[in-house]
């Protein structure tokens, strides 16, 4: 319910969460992860793409704990890491959730 009401506050929808916040990481998505991963993923999606330092920037976590969470969310697929240089940017793979519409699109 706590994350309806966050997406609601920033101006997305909750029922079909709009462009705000991607498929891979529909309603019930969030509401099955565990609140300290559900507060990181929905962070990500507000800023788009962004690195733990940024996201503990957000929520007022230690940076070392983000980028844990971060990593765990990573190993279970919901979001892609891309190393820059010295830092990893974490993202939503968009293009993934794109295709995996068209496909669903095409079946139906």
């Amino acid at each position: 319910m706590e994350v309806m009401i966050e997406l609601s506050k920033h101006g997305q929808p909750a029922q079909g969460l709009g462009d705000g916040i991607p498929d891979v990481l529909d309603v019930m998505t969030l509401l099955s992860l565990p609140d300290h991963l559900r507060k990181t993923a929905v962070t990500l999606c507000k800023l788009d793409q962004a690195t733990a330092d940024e996201i503990a920037g957000q929520t007022k976590r230690a940076r070392a704990v983000e980028s844990g969470y971060l990593n765990q969310l990573v190993l279970m697929g919901y979001v892609k890491k891309e190393r820059r240089g010295r830092k990893a940017f974490f993202y939503v793979d968009k293009e993934r959730e794109e295709k995996e519409a068209k496909q669903k699109a095409w079946e139906k």
